[in-house]
């Protein structure tokens, strides 16, 4: 007998289980495992697709660019990679059919790519709803309605953060357009039901059906992921497409899927309502996004990090690891190493979803930041700023030591007082003040965080330091308090902070 794969033995011996109470009874099934309503799927979803199928649409996108013609040489298909080489090289040799070479006038034509994609109408007025990615630079957009009615789209706004677009059609009298409503995504729960329609693969109108898999999926695509992942079947072509609840409305718009084939392997992303509603609002309103700007840097917080901090209850909140100079938290009184627990009323669980929080409050409104300071909670008031695309924080610099020579070792590191020569060997600003680290063993824990030499201590457990003795003397002083780690402010050379919590056992 063949062996059975590891990821098979519990679908089977769920089937064999099924197989050997059936045979006992149908009462024993019901008592000993009660099923809710709809466990194995609704009957059909033919209802509910024919309710939704008009408001969903399909988008072609075409881009149009011009170029020297290829006369003279080698014709190839356009877009191949070899066009610009073969390109450059009879520009050397003089020019296509040997003519004079750059001055001569080349005839120009272009060329077109196209894209294809889904969207979702919402509202009659002729609004609709895409992904980003699906028009791109797209000079030419079309809307294809579920009849095969062709609309020409201008753009209203677009955001490339969480990937959403708006577009504007002009709907005929004799063909209305009909639109869908959003729902509520924060009401979904792992292992209800979806339904997504659009466009795989440009064979047109496609329905597929599955459950909620997760929520808050991170897939590091942009600064405020919180993807719904679901194993509704999506393809290429659905991107810009509606994800929908058993009530019909849309509480998802899927853009992406993890797929080792290019096809659909049951792991699918869509972008939640909760999320790409406000973005589609300020869209409509704006043309543009307006978020909100704290003006800080952080980091999420370990175990470690958290027991070094006296954190109560564990690692949560987002490590302030920088404070914009200019910046709304600067003025509000938020520091380097505070630990921000709460924005706004919201709880901040892991440091990924501050961004979300903050870029989604209007901007200019007065909130409420709590923070942890040194294991006490602090409440600051915070106006708040807007978010430009250009805008990089700025540290706040550390204060200035006395620099001194006399190298130590500690939790594994070599350290040394700032010197014009470990400047110079390092390439380390004048603006960074602390203390080197000259070498790591590479053994050590240190090494296994990446501490590297070059990088400079400014800070032990919270307290700056400017000596490697001050370091010593803090690591020892915090060994007394019966700390098991300690926390180390790292700056690169540049002048980035991070922290770094090593075991002091």
């Amino acid at each position: 007998m063949n062996p059975v794969p590891a990821a098979g033995r519990p679908v089977l011996a769920r089937a064999r289980g099924l197989i050997a109470a059936t045979l006992i009874g149908v009462s024993v099934v019901g008592a000993a495992l009660p099923m809710p309503a709809l466990a194995r799927g609704p009957e059909s979803l033919a209802d509910l697709a024919e309710q939704v199928t008009d408001a969903v649409v399909n988008i072609a996108a075409s881009t149009t660019v011009e170029q020297r013609s290829t006369r003279g040489g080698p014709q190839l298909p356009p877009g191949t990679p070899f066009e610009d080489l073969f390109e450059e090289f009879f520009n050397r040799r003089g020019g296509r059919g040997g003519g004079g070479g750059e001055s001569e006038q080349q005839p120009r034509t272009q060329r077109k790519s196209n894209s294809l994609g889904s969207g979702f109408i919402i509202d009659a007025s002729g609004i609709v709803v895409t992904n980003n990615h699906v028009i791109g630079d797209a000079n030419d957009i079309q809307v294809i309605l579920h009849d095969g009615t062709k609309l020409k789209a201008e753009i209203i706004g677009k955001d490339s953060k969480i990937d959403l677009a708006v577009l504007r059609v002009k709907p005929t009298p004799e063909r209305p357009l009909k639109a869908v409503p959003f729902g509520d995504s924060e009401k979904l729960r792992p292992g209800d039901w979806v339904m997504a329609i659009g466009n795989p693969f440009g064979l047109g109108g496609s329905v597929s059906a599955g459950i909620v898999s997760a929520r808050g999926r991170n897939i590091e695509s942009g600064p405020y992921d919180n993807y719904i992942q679901t194993d509704a079947a999506i393809n290429k072509g659905n991107s810009g497409g509606p994800l929908f609840n058993m009530n019909g409305e849309v509480i998802g718009i899927n853009t992406a899927i993890l797929s080792p084939t290019g096809g659909s392997v049951g792991i699918g992303f869509a972008v939640p309502s909760a999320s790409a509603k406000p973005v589609i609002d300020q869209l409509r309103e704006f043309g543009e996004v307006r978020r909100g700007w704290l003006g800080v840097r952080i980091q999420n917080v370990d175990d470690a990090t958290a027991e070094a901090l006296g954190l109560k209850g564990g690692a949560r909140g987002a490590l302030v690891a920088g404070v914009d100079e200019k910046g709304p938290a600067k003025t509000a009184g938020l520091e380097v190493g505070d630990v921000i627990t709460r924005f706004n009323g919201n709880p901040v669980k892991a440091s990924s979803d501050l961004p979300r929080i903050v870029a989604s409050t209007p901007v200019g409104q007065k909130v409420d930041v709590v923070v942890v300071r040194k294991g006490e909670e602090q409440t600051k008031s915070v106006t708040l700023g807007r978010l430009e695309d250009n805008e990089r924080p700025q540290l706040a610099n550390a204060r200035q030591p006395e620099p001194e020579n006399a190298v130590r070792q500690a939790l594994g590191l070599n350290l040394s007082g700032m010197t014009d020569e470990l400047r110079r060997r390092f390439s380390i600003k004048e603006n960074v003040k602390g203390v080197v680290v000259t070498r790591v063993d590479p053994n050590s824990t240190a090494a296994d965080k990446r501490i590297q030499p070059g990088e400079v201590i400014v800070e032990v457990g919270q307290e700056t330091v400017s000596t490697p003795a001050e370091v010593t003397k803090r690591i020892d002083a915090l060994k007394k308090e019966g700390r098991k780690s300690v926390l180390l402010q790292v700056a690169d050379a540049k002048g980035d902070v991070r922290f770094v919590a090593l075991g002091l056992e």
